[in-house]
């Protein structure tokens, strides 16, 4: 089966099919979490016989104009877990302020995005 030539996540469509590294059907894309201003791809919330999952940016293999490769075998894409409300959590304190090393800039624009897809504005 032919997924069609390699692309980015910038232009992945919902219901795109996603596969395990072995070939075996996982399910479809539901929804990108990325921030496409900042180049940061997450991850994908799935949606599988099983009901929604999500796979993490670092378990996706290559991005197709037809479909997704997963590094995970199809046993290792069982196990996905489902999407949680709220992300690993990120707890600021008072000294804690935005902006101030570039990883605080992503963790933070990440949370904004997680937001606004999850409805917690």
């Amino acid at each position: 089966m032919s997924h069609g030539a390699p692309t980015s996540y910038l232009v992945l469509g919902e219901g795109t099919e996603v596969f395990a590294s072995d070939g075996g059907p996982v399910g479809t894309v539901k929804r990108v979490l990325a921030i496409p201003d900042d180049d940061i791809f997450d991850g994908l919330i799935l949606e599988t016989e099983e009901g929604d999952r999500f796979v993490d940016a670092e378990n996706v293999d290559e991005i197709y104009e037809r479909g997704v490769v997963l590094k995970l075998d199809s046993d290792q894409a069982q196990q996905l877990p489902e999407p949680t409300k709220n992300p690993a959590a990120m707890s600021p304190d008072p000294d804690d302020v935005a902006g101030d090393t570039p990883t605080d800039q992503i963790q933070y624009r990440i949370r904004q995005v997680w937001d606004r897809i999850s409805g917690n504005y």
